[in-house]
């Protein structure tokens, strides 16, 4: 209920409610170590109460037009998500992110769910720009700004600390009349 589809394999985006906390925390089992080589939140979602507060916060992010999150599916399956981690119309920025669990790697679900949400950012909430904050060694990431058009800005060195180590963060962007939501692109 309340899907979109993102092609003929049975993926689609959907919300993630706090509801459905049981659900992520077992998706976020399933991933966590794939997930969390460059993405802190296998760190913080660690159990039923985490799992909750964290859709918790994000569903409050939502009702104050602030972020969101929207989950990707296959076949019903969670698999992963796509998030607005900030929004901000009245500046007309965005911030976008995207993480998977491994069995769901690699049939282009973040680049289509990605592309969506950006579109809506863009064409429905009048969002002039669009960042992609990525670790540098993160280069399926990186392969999916470039699919979605945007541009490397800056590289800020070791400004990102993770699991002990300092990683440097690439900053890529879309801005609106760049955007062209063709997948092709």
């Amino acid at each position: 209920m309340f899907a979109t589809s993102l092609g003929d394999d049975g993926a689609e985006l959907s919300p993630l409610q706090p509801w459905q906390a049981e659900e992520f925390l077992a998706h976020m089992d399933r991933g966590r170590e794939f997930i969390g080589r460059f993405n802190g939140l296998p760190d913080v979602v660690t159990d039923l109460a985490s799992s909750k507060a964290f859709l918790e916060a994000y569903a409050g992010k939502e009702a104050a037009d602030a972020g969101l999150i929207r989950a990707i599916r296959l076949d019903g399956t969670l698999v992963g998500a796509v998030i607005l981690r900030r929004l901000d119309v009245s500046q007309g920025i965005a911030e976008a992110g995207c993480w998977l669990e491994p069995a769901a790697v690699g049939r282009g679900l973040v680049t289509r769910a990605a592309r969506l949400l950006i579109d809506w950012a863009i064409r429905e909430r009048g969002v002039h720009r669009v960042e992609w904050w990525v670790s540098a060694g993160n280069a399926p990431s990186i392969a999916v700004a470039r699919r979605l058009g945007m541009r490397k800005e800056a590289v800020l060195r070791e400004s990102h600390p993770h699991r002990g180590e300092r990683h440097d963060e690439e900053i890529w962007a879309v801005l609106a009349p760049e955007w062209t939501g063709d997948p092709a692109h």
